[in-house]
């Protein structure tokens, strides 16, 4: 038997002069929602660019909510039934 489980994730951007602000949500199947932010700082030197100021403080972001999904799957393993 095949389960389909779908996930959302949420990114949302702020940038404020040479800073991004990346802030991310993911809402799992048991209801779960696990937040995270991701920054990037443009050097005074750089052309401005904002795609990439999100590229990397979203991947940032994205990351953080990468450990945190890899911890709370540890706790749950080792949880007994």
């Amino acid at each position: 038997m095949k389960t389909l489980v779908g996930w959302h994730i949420e990114m949302e951007f702020e940038e404020d002069g040479n800073r991004t602000r990346a802030a991310a949500m993911v809402r799992l199947g048991d209801g779960t929602e696990l937040r995270a932010h991701g920054y990037s700082t443009r050097h005074h030197s750089d052309s401005p660019q904002l795609r990439v100021g999100e590229e990397v403080a979203g991947a940032r972001a994205l990351n953080d909510l990468a450990m945190q999904l890899l911890t709370k799957a540890h706790e749950e393993v080792k949880r007994p039934n």
